[in-house]
């Protein structure tokens, strides 16, 4: 959603006329007209408003800046200095060096840097990154990319997880359900060929799936 769709949708909700719309922002009522309508009909591309229009707009509707982007599911240019960047602002996930079971993300120390994800996916669940060891899951997966993860207990039949096998470091594995256990199948077979565990020695180890993996990030 474009800053433009969204004053629309509010002044819709609100029953505002876009010279009401300007008033309570202060913004020209033609400024917002030329919002509305999100493209540059000289360029072709979006309108891009300043940060200081963005923040007027955002008190406007009663929100703060951060509110306003978060609202925002795409790149909405806007110009900072002089110069056109996006608002979507990311939001910063561990690369984390090890994961425990059990341990929330908060809690580890071990981090090797951080990534960036849309605050739209940061809304949906608990996420982290891990850099890829190894050529096991080559060639989709090289060693040095970053996986980004959704942290949860289970996954399905087909999915790559990040799995703990005897409180080991974590693997990258995809993830095969039987009645009789989970089979860890690595792309590479050459280096990982694949591995059944029985659900006793699932329970035994254990064997414990940390989070899925949502998104891949290659290192040039």
């Amino acid at each position: 959603m474009y800053i433009g769709e969204l004053i629309k949708d509010y002044r819709t909700k609100h029953n505002l006329s876009m010279q009401d719309f300007a008033n309570i922002s202060k913004i020209s009522k033609a400024y917002i007209g030329v919002l509305e309508k999100i493209y540059n009909p000289k360029t072709k591309e979006p309108v891009a408003p300043t940060i200081e229009k963005m923040k007027a707009i955002g008190e406007a509707m009663g929100m703060s800046l951060d509110e306003l982007l978060k609202a925002l599911d795409t790149d909405q240019p806007v110009v900072i200095n002089n110069k056109k960047k996006n608002t979507v602002q990311g939001v910063r996930i561990p690369i984390l060096g090890k994961v425990v079971a059990g341990i929330p993300i908060e809690a580890i120390t071990d981090i090797d840097g951080w990534e960036e994800i849309s605050p739209k996916m940061a809304a949906s669940g608990e996420y982290f990154a891990l850099r890829i060891k190894g050529l096991s899951m080559e060639p989709k997966l090289h060693e040095g990319d970053i996986v980004i993860v959704k942290r949860q207990s289970d996954v399905e039949s087909g999915d790559t997880a990040i799995i703990l096998v005897d409180g080991e470091d974590a693997t990258v594995k995809q993830i095969k359900k039987t009645k009789e256990g989970i089979m860890l199948i690595g792309l590479n077979i050459d280096v990982y060929p694949p591995h059944f565990y029985t659900n006793r020695e699932i329970a035994d180890l254990p064997v414990q799936i940390i989070g899925k993996v949502v998104e891949s990030r290659h290192t040039w």
